[in-house]
């Protein structure tokens, strides 16, 4: 036998009180007192009572814009292309609700197109935004705008405390930073070297590859583990110049290199170089399913990708936005995603469960 849902009013005969006053409280509105809005949630909650959402959100007449404000996806940034996934799939499974999403874009490595695209944002005077905030110093000021504009937002991928952003969906961290210095500890052998490498127009400003670097280094220094040098490089950009003459010059100084953490997605860069340029076999742990990360990872190249479920994390943005909009629903401030540690052994199944 199927037992029949909870209905408001079976919680108001139980409470005592009228459906209205029930109503008020479940929703958060109107004046009740303390004493009464206790009681009604304690029989709600005995009942195990849930509104129904989909009726709720029907009834209302008025629609929801929301915009998201990430990285375009251009080779060298293939990982902002399933982003854009991740909300298609939540506004399709939207689709009897009035809300609708609008993509803005802008280059990865430049602070001026974003504060130029924020700038486009906020003339749409969107109900919802959902924002990566890799440029540091502008995003902080850009939150700022928005919440003078009483505009929600929620961050994907790095989120930034001194905002007041409304959720924030992605890896943890430092903690997978961590986890990305147990992998280099774990494959290192004594007594041979380790390089963070931090592929970046200006580190001082990206927040996220920091912290990874932050996470790595805390693993070693809490573990205690003193085996090997740690070395850190900054490589400004992708040129195979650029690149050559750094990469160089770090393995010439430093021959005993035999792993490097690279704490963005280009991985695939230094991959392609030391082995173009004939180097000994080196460990290099990564992040993000691009498609040129995983030609060299089966390849036996790089060693270990971390995954970090973009689609996931905008399906999510999408969802959480529109159940605060319509339903007053509070998302949790932080909804971590798993750490996904992936080698050439399991890289398929990543592939085609994602």
């Amino acid at each position: 036998m199927i037992s029949r849902k909870a209905r408001l009013k079976d919680i108001a005969i139980l409470s005592g009180v009228s459906i209205g006053t029930v109503d008020r409280v479940m929703h958060n509105r109107g004046q009740v007192a303390e004493k009464t809005r206790k009681k009604v949630l304690e029989v709600a909650k005995e009942l195990n009572y849930t509104p129904n959402i989909m009726a709720r959100a029907l009834k209302t007449k008025r629609s929801y814009n929301l915009v998201s404000l990430l990285p375009g996806s251009a080779d060298a940034n293939s990982f902002w292309k399933k982003h854009p996934e991740g909300m298609i799939k939540a506004i399709s499974e939207l689709d009897h609700f009035p809300v609708s999403i609008n993509q803005f874009n802008f280059d990865l490595d430049s602070s001026e197109e974003f504060q130029q695209q924020a700038a486009n944002v906020l003339k749409q005077n969107p109900d919802g935004l959902i924002l990566a905030p890799v440029h540091r110093r502008e995003s902080i000021t850009f939150c700022e705008k928005l919440k003078k504009k009483k505009i929600p937002f929620i961050f994907v991928d790095n989120f930034l405390t001194e905002t007041a952003f409304l959720s924030y969906i992605g890896e943890d961290i430092f903690r997978s930073g961590r986890v990305a210095g147990q992998l280099a500890s774990i494959v290192t052998p004594a007594g041979k070297d380790v390089l963070i490498v931090n592929i970046a127009r200006n580190i001082q400003n990206m927040h996220h590859l920091n912290k990874r670097a932050k996470g790595f280094l805390n693993f070693f220094s809490e573990t205690g583990d003193k085996r090997h040098k740690i070395l850190k490089l900054n490589i400004p950009d992708i040129e195979y110049k650029t690149v050559k003459v750094l990469i160089d010059r770090t393995f010439y100084k430093n021959p005993e290199i035999s792993t490097i953490f690279v704490t963005g997605s280009k991985s695939f860069v230094i991959a392609e170089y030391i082995n173009s340029a004939g180097y000994a076999p080196v460990n290099i742990i990564g992040y993000d399913l691009l498609d040129k990360n995983v030609f060299y990872l089966k390849k036996g190249i790089i060693k270990f990708i971390i995954g970090q479920r973009p689609e996931e994390q905008t399906y999510r943005a999408v969802k959480k936005l529109f159940d605060y909009l319509a339903l007053n629903k509070i998302p949790d401030k932080f909804d971590y995603l798993p750490v996904d540690i992936v080698t050439s052994e399991n890289v398929d199944f990543f592939i085609n469960n994602h």
